[in-house]
C-alpha cells in the first residue's frame, strides 16, 4: 500500500468520525429539547351528567298565516265617489255600508221606470174591466200582462244598478288602509280597501310525507311568531291536503288558531310545533356537547385518568396519571330529535356518565381535564331569546 493511499484512508476515517460526532451531538441536542418541552397540562372544560328526561315528540315546521276570509273590496260598476263611511283599520259588520257612489241619474231613471210600470198596471186593470163586458179581446189582456212584466223587470234591473252604487262589507272583519277619497272616479275592479276576517285565523304549513302518519285532524299545535316572541298561540289541525306535492314530497296542512287580540295578521310567518304520539324517555345533552363530523357525531366522556386512553406526550411516554386525575374518552353517538338547547342521544351513552359540554376543541382521546362549571352552556328545552 502506497503512502498516498494511506493518507486517503486516514482522511476518509477522519471525515467519518467527524460526521458521527456531529450526528451524536445533534441527537443529544434534540433529546434535551424534547426532555425540556412542557408536559401536557389539564384542560379546563365544563361537563354535565347525562340523565333520562321525559320527551314529547313533535313535528316542527314554518307556516304562513292566512285569513279565514279575505278580499279586496272593489266596485262592480264605474262611478264617482260621493261619500266614504269607514276609517282605515276599522272593524266592520257584514252588510255595513263602506262607500257610496253618485247615483242621482240612476235614481231618476229608476223613478221613470217605476212610473211606467204603474201605468202598465193601471192599463191592465182598466182593460180587465172592459174584458168583463166583452168590450175587448183576450189578446189585449195578454199584451197588457206582458207589458207590465217587462216594465217591472226594467225597474228591478235599474234598482239593482242603483244598489250597486252602495258598496257594502261582504262579511264581518277588519279593514286595511284605503287610498280612496271623495270625488275620486272609480272604474270597475278598482281596489277600495282590503277586508280580512282574522279571528280565528288559519296557518298553512307543510310536513314531509314520512311524518303524515303522526298527524290527524283535531290535533293540538302551538304557534309562535317573532312579532310576539314571548307569546305562544294554541290551535288545532283543521284540514290536511288530499294530495302530496310531487316536487317536494310534502303535504299541506291547515290549522285554525284563535286570535281574539288580533295579534296575528295574514301574511306573517310562524313557527309551528305539533305534538305527536305519547311521551318518551330520552337521554339528553346540551347541543354544544355534540361534535358533528363527516364520519359521525362524537362526545367526550369524562372518567378517571387510569381508565382513559393514554394521550401521546411530545417527549415520549407520558408519566403515569395521579390518583383522582380526570381524562376524556371520545365516544361515537347517534342523535335524535332536538328541542330548544337539548338533543336526544339514542345510542353510545348510558345514564349517569359525565360528558364534556364545552371546550372540546382543545381535547383529544386521553387528554387530562379539569372541570369548571362557572359558565355552563344552555340546556333549556324552551329557551327564550333575550335582548341586551
Amino acid at each position: 500500500m502506497t503512502k498516498r493511499t494511506k493518507r486517503m484512508l486516514i482522511m476518509l476515517g477522519a471525515v467519518v468520525l467527524l460526521i458521527a460526532l456531529l450526528a451524536l451531538g445533534f441527537f443529544l441536542h434534540i433529546r434535551q429539547l424534547m426532555a425540556s418541552s412542557p408536559k401536557p397540562t389539564p384542560q379546563t372544560v365544563s361537563a354535565t351528567i347525562i340523565r333520562k328526561v321525559e320527551w314529547q315528540p313533535h313535528l316542527a315546521s314554518v307556516g304562513t298565516l292566512v285569513a279565514v276570509r279575505g278580499v279586496d273590496v272593489t266596485s262592480e260598476i264605474a262611478g264617482l265617489v260621493r261619500s266614504i263611511h269607514f276609517k282605515s283599520g276599522q272593524e266592520v259588520k257584514a252588510g255595513q255600508v263602506l262607500l257610496q257612489l253618485n247615483a242621482d241619474a240612476d235614481l231618476a231613471q229608476l223613478r221613470a221606470l217605476e212610473a211606467a210600470a204603474e201605468l202598465a198596471a193601471s192599463v191592465l186593470a182598466r182593460d180587465r174591466q172592459q174584458f168583463a163586458v166583452q168590450a175587448i179581446s183576450q189578446a189585449q189582456i195578454d199584451n197588457d200582462v206582458a207589458d207590465l212584466k217587462s216594465r217591472k223587470a226594467l225597474a228591478a234591473q235599474q234598482a239593482a244598478l242603483v244598489e250597486k252604487k252602495t258598496i257594502r262589507a261582504p262579511f264581518a272583519g277588519k279593514l286595511g288602509i284605503t287610498t280612496v277619497n271623495p270625488g275620486q272616479y272609480l272604474n270597475p275592479g278598482d281596489k277600495i280597501v282590503t277586508l280580512q276576517t282574522i279571528d280565528p285565523i288559519y296557518v298553512d304549513f307543510y310536513i314531509p310525507q314520512k311524518q303524515l302518519s303522526g298527524l290527524q285532524v283535531g290535533q293540538v299545535l302551538n304557534l309562535s311568531s317573532d312579532a310576539h316572541a314571548n307569546t305562544v298561540f294554541a290551535g288545532k289541525v283543521s284540514a290536511i291536503s288530499s294530495k302530496v306535492d310531487p316536487a317536494t314530497r310534502n303535504v299541506q296542512v291547515e290549522a285554525t288558531v284563535a286570535n281574539p287580540q288580533r295579534q296575528l295578521l295574514p301574511g306573517m310567518f310562524a313557527n309551528v310545533t305539533v305534538e305527536v304520539g305519547g311521551k318518551k324517555q330520552y337521554l339528553t345533552l346540551p347541543q354544544t356537547a355534540i361534535t358533528y363530523n363527516p364520519y359521525g357525531s362524537t362526545v367526550f366522556v369524562v372518567q378517571p385518568a387510569q381508565q382513559a386512553p393514554k394521550a401521546a406526550a411530545p417527549g415520549g411516554a407520558a408519566p403515569p396519571p395521579k390518583a383522582g386525575e380526570l381524562a376524556v374518552r371520545q365516544v361515537f353517538v347517534t342523535t335524535g330529535e332536538t328541542r330548544g338547547d337539548q338533543v336526544a342521544v339514542l345510542t353510545g351513552l348510558t345514564e349517569g356518565q359525565q360528558v364534556v359540554t364545552s371546550g372540546q376543541i382543545k381535547l383529544k382521546n386521553g387528554s387530562p381535564v379539569v372541570i369548571s362549571n362557572v359558565v355552563e352552556p344552555g340546556n333549556n328545552p324552551r329557551p327564550t331569546p333575550q335582548e341586551h
